[in-house]
């Protein structure tokens, strides 16, 4: 009798850590790893992409046109739908649909502002989900209340994008799967009097920030663009940078990741549901003074970078571009100084400080813009990987 009762101890003991096992490789990940996508126009092969090392791949972009979610291009709903078709052999991955983004959000406002659009574009949103076999969708509007890529905007955006999460969180639920629902955020404080955080986040899984675009090419001024350091207005005095911030008349406010995620968390919301952003491309300025190797300096004007695969293909320590670390930024920036050229860009050390970041503080996750940026081997997501199998 003793020896069955052990037999069956045992076997119980077995069983209980065999579900255990089953539980942790369905969500191997200590955070979420968002890809946002946008697929090539030729040789696409998304049986090739690195599904393994992504939680969540948001496919990029549907728009609001006449109050529903749809595709300008018909050849995206084919891509979409051989791309959801890689689930079967990554069963852990999650394929999302991102709608608007900077240069697609025009419809946003007029549908967001009576009921009936709402309802239409919900409606919509839910039959594009059940038709693809979606996991859910990414509400990516630039942006409620505010001048985006020259889009409308009304007052009552800020209202209406919360009534529009609550009504997609709603619909989303009826479905009776567990969608997910995340929305793409600024990564600058202005952003946040235009929304009403606090609602939004009651029906949001997640928000994702973009920590990126700091800057751009009409900033007056060479800075870094997806910085995770928080740099202080005293980490820039005595620079161009300081006295051109002067002359135009506002103050020197630089933007970091660290900065505006505690600025979010400070505001009440979860960081569990907060997804910090990476960039897989760079920005860069010409006519740039080599003081200070270019950073913080005047310049003549944007200049065209491209994406991290173009980034150390042709200028990382190449054709006379000199890399250079900034630690207080905690990002890494390149100067060509025959040339004046200055860049600003993520690059493996960089991503993976956010990605430590991401699980040191709690954080829901890390996103980037976008997958087809990367190399092709030893790349940023490749860094991200490393550090996520680490934990």
């Amino acid at each position: 009798m003793k020896t069955l009762k052990n037999t069956l101890y045992f076997s119980f003991i077995i069983i209980l850590f065999s579900c255990f096992e089953i539980k942790k490789s369905d969500n191997p990940n200590p955070i979420a790893v968002m890809a946002y996508y946008m697929a090539p126009r030729d040789n696409y092969k998304p049986q090739d992409l690195p599904l393994d090392k992504l939680t969540h791949i948001i496919f990029s972009f549907t728009e609001v046109i006449d109050n529903e979610m749809k595709f300008r291009n018909f050849a995206s709903g084919e891509k979409l739908t051989l791309l959801v078709e890689q689930k079967k052999n990554h069963p852990h991955l999650k394929v999302m649909i991102a709608c608007g983004g900077w240069g697609g959000s025009g419809g946003f406002s007029d549908m967001a502002a009576t009921p009936e659009n709402r309802r239409k574009f919900v409606e919509s949103a839910i039959g594009f989900i059940k038709e693809y076999n979606l996991d859910g969708m990414d509400m990516d509007w630039e942006y409620p209340g505010m001048y985006g890529a020259g889009n409308p905007y009304k007052r009552e955006d800020r209202e209406n994008f919360t009534h529009l999460m609550q009504e997609l969180r709603e619909a989303m639920d009826a479905t009776g799967k567990k969608l997910v629902l995340t929305f793409a955020s600024a990564g600058w404080k202005n952003y946040y009097n235009y929304v009403e955080l606090d609602k939004v986040m009651k029906y949001a899984d997640y928000m994702n920030v973009m920590t990126y675009d700091n800057v751009g090419g009409g900033t007056p001024y060479t800075a870094h663009h997806t910085n995770l350091g928080w740099v202080k207005p005293e980490h820039v005095k005595d620079t161009p940078a300081e006295s051109i911030t002067e002359e135009w008349g506002y103050d020197l406010d630089p933007r970091s990741a660290e900065k505006i995620i505690n600025f979010c968390i400070d505001k009440g919301v979860d960081p569990k549901q907060i997804v910090i952003g990476g960039a897989f491309y760079g920005k860069g300025w010409e006519g740039v003074p080599s003081n200070n190797n270019g950073l913080y300096q005047s310049h003549e004007g944007g200049i065209r970078v491209g994406s991290y695969s173009t980034i150390i293909e042709e200028f990382e320590n190449k054709n006379g571009y000199v890399k250079y670390w900034d630690p207080i930024a905690k990002a890494p920036y390149l100067y060509n100084k025959e040339e004046r050229k200055f860049i600003t860009y993520e690059d493996k050390m960089s991503i993976k400080l956010k990605t430590e970041y991401a699980i040191e503080k709690g954080l829901g996750g890390i996103m980037f813009w976008q997958l087809s940026g990367d190399a092709e081997k030893d790349g940023l997501l490749d860094a991200i990987h490393e550090v996520v199998s680490e934990q």
